[in-house]
């Protein structure tokens, strides 16, 4: 759970960055609710040759494991994604049909998504060409799908989301995600696992982490492990291959012990070696190449313990680095200084490093859609006795900032023009310092009691820690202490921090949702807990985890209404941060203590409902704007070029691929997987 989506604030802040200096052009195509874009790779030519063969390696084993996030958003998708690409590249009927443009539509989100589900909303696309054409395209190219499968393209009431996080149903059932086979219900997952729970272990692994669930021949529960000669063997076993391939190329001798356990963990599938290899990752921060590669975070799967498959390739931003170095070096005090009780707290912040990273490829997960920041290991324990690693991608946030240059979103949503200057002065630095704030430190901050099950809050988990993480940010970024390290210019700063994030919250993040829908996505789910529950606090009324009530003063912060669009207005920056404290400390509380019933309590009345006619508003307004609510980006194409004997003589890196054809060739070149995996 510690990945920071910032994709959702930063396609819709109000302030427009300045145009890039550079004729690199960071937007593409637009389709459905989507824009791609395209990102830089800065200092990639000042590598050396070795760093570049270990970039190249890397990049490829990360592309071998693109199969496996397909299968594991649907049980069907690698099937339909087969089908449809042999429409796609065959077809030889209209092209410019108003059918065939709607087919290619779906397409071109499957592959965004990895799977027929939005990757952010998680629920089912709608087909807007008709079954008939379908199956004529289908003969037409000479390509078959199974009957089972039309309605699960076609019927709306079928598979409806991803992942359900919906309070009241049976999670595991109404979810589409593939963690769990057909029948299998929440209550049989749930107590599968909790009588495999060592009742005392102080060092537990993440239990079905690497796994689905199955029924045996026998009608029992049982894990198909993901491994080499497992589950998904066929990619797997390639990921191994290229990791091995990068083995004699690390940068560090301790990255080479790194590589070295992955691929033991790959070929095993035992837990406790995964533990064994982030402990090592996580001490290794003298690499300047690094990556991620693995079944990493848990939002995908209902019951948030099965992990997803992503994987990052990277190297270290050193001039930037300087900045997540102060943060990092300075753990203790933020950890002793934290507005939490102090039960909860650190008495020794243990291992935390930060950097900011160039990305180099996104894979699984982490495409076309990633994260921003990333803080790992998440096992509660390595943590607490070994450490984390953080890292801002600060590539990907400058490319999400010049394609939003001059998107009209300031203008339309920020109440005012001193507001606004103010978020177009700060925006940029403030973002960048709650992200480095978020990873670094809010992840890595805070303590569970002895005895709490760290998956004692079930689905609510991932809201509740992220929410944790955010608030951690929001109160240290206004603290005079980032003044102090040279972080901030003045205190001042901060207000564009503030106000971004409330606006976000409570307004601009609506975009993303769907007209009678309610908030789904943990980290959505999280910034709307923050800021209704600040909203709540802020008017007077009774809230949970509050100190003392408010009465008699114009409120710290309110939704106002001018000419029939309704703005955030903030009265009181200073008391919006004694709000976030006051929140970070009952959310610290809730983690700490395992406390199920108030993490529920606060998800669901604060987190999960939309106002349907501030709902309505938003969406009209933004209509206007012509924009897409939601981006990812197009990766670049590494080529390598071999000497007669195989050794890599050049890396060249190159920009100009198209997205279906980059869809295409990733298919052709990384299809590693069979359809159907059962």
């Amino acid at each position: 759970m510690k990945h920071l989506f910032l994709t959702a604030m930063l396609a819709t802040l109000p302030f427009a960055a300045s145009q890039a200096a550079d004729d690199f052009k960071y937007t593409d195509e637009q389709f459905a609710d989507i824009q791609m874009l395209r990102y830089q790779v800065p200092g990639f030519d000042q590598l050396s040759l070795r760093q570049k063969t270990l970039v190249y390696y890397l990049q490829e084993a990360a592309l071998s494991g693109r199969d496996i996030l397909f299968d594991q958003n649907g049980r069907y998708n690698l099937r339909i994604r087969h089908a449809f690409e042999k429409i796609y590249t065959d077809y030889r009927g209209d092209r410019k049909d108003k059918e065939f443009l709607a087919f290619e539509v779906y397409l071109k989100r499957l592959w965004f998504s990895s799977g027929i589900h939005h990757h952010y909303g998680c629920e089912k696309f709608h087909a807007d060409f008709s079954e008939v054409w379908l199956r004529n395209a289908l003969k037409s190219v000479g390509a078959t799908l199974d009957e089972e499968i039309f309605p699960v393209i076609f019927d709306d009431s079928i598979m409806q989301m991803r992942t359900n996080q919906r309070d009241g149903d049976d999670l595991v059932l109404t979810s589409a995600s593939n963690y769990y086979a057909p029948g299998i219900t929440q209550a049989e997952a749930e107590e599968f696992y909790t009588q495999r729970k060592p009742l005392a272990d102080p060092r537990p692994v993440m239990m079905g982490l690497n796994s689905r669930l199955v029924r045996n021949e026998w009608g029992l529960i049982d894990e198909q492990v993901y491994r080499v000669g497992g589950l998904y063997d066929a990619a797997l076993s390639r990921v191994v291959y290229w990791l091995e391939k990068a083995l004699p190329f690390a940068d560090t001798p301790q990255q080479k012990r790194v590589i070295g356990k992955l691929i033991e963990y790959y070929r095993t599938g035992d837990l406790r070696t995964f533990d064994a290899f982030n402990i090592l990752w996580l001490k290794d921060t003298a690499s300047t190449v690094d990556f991620v590669n693995g079944f990493t975070e848990s939002y995908g799967d209902p019951l948030g313990m099965k992990a997803s498959w992503e994987s990052i390739v990277n190297f270290k931003d050193l001039a930037a680095t300087a900045r997540t170095e102060k943060l990092s070096a300075n753990a203790q005090w933020f950890e002793d200084n934290s507005p939490v009780d102090a039960r909860f707290k650190k008495a020794e912040c243990k291992g935390i490093s930060a950097k900011v990273i160039t990305a180099a490829i996104l894979s699984g997960d982490l495409y076309p859609s990633p994260a921003i920041g990333i803080n790992l290991p998440n096992s509660d324990w390595v943590r607490r006795d070994f450490g984390s690693k953080s890292v801002t991608i600060g590539n990907l946030t400058s490319a999400y900032a010049k394609a939003a240059a001059g998107s009209g979103m300031g203008k339309e949503f920020t109440i005012d023009d001193a507001t606004l200057a103010l978020v177009r002065q700060y925006g940029d630095l403030t973002d960048d310092l709650h992200t480095d704030l978020h990873e670094c430190l809010g992840h890595g901050s805070g303590k569970l009691l002895p005895g709490t099950d760290p998956d004692t809050l079930k689905a609510y988990g991932s809201t509740i820690e992220e929410a944790r993480a955010d608030l951690f940010g929001l109160y240290y970024v206004a603290d005079p202490k980032l003044c102090e390290l040279g972080l901030t210019p003045n205190m001042e700063a901060y207000k564009a921090q503030f106000y971004s994030y409330m606006q976000n919250g409570l307004i601009t993040q609506l975009v993303r949702i769907k007209p009678g829908n309610n908030i789904e996505e943990a980290h959505m789910r999280n910034r709307s807990l923050i800021a209704h529950w600040v909203l709540a606090r802020a008017n007077g009324e009774k809230v949970q985890g509050a100190k003392g009530t408010v009465a008699g003063k114009t409120p710290a912060v309110e939704l106002i209404k001018r000419k029939g669009k309704t703005y955030v207005r903030v009265n009181d920056y200073a008391a919006l941060r004694t709000y976030f404290g006051e929140l970070l400390a009952e959310i610290q509380r809730i983690k700490s203590e395992g406390d199920y019933a108030a993490a529920r309590a606060l998800v669901e009345t604060y987190a999960v409902k939309v106002d349907p006619a501030l709902h309505k508003e938003v969406l009209a307004r933004y209509e206007k704007l012509n924009l897409s609510p939601y981006k990812g980006f197009i990766n670049p194409r590494y080529e390598a070029t071999f000497a007669a004997d195989g050794t890599v003589t050049d890396v060249r890196l190159t920009y100009g691929e198209g997205y279906a054809e980059q869809m295409l060739r990733y298919s052709r070149d990384y299809g590693f997987l069979p359809a159907v995996n059962e």
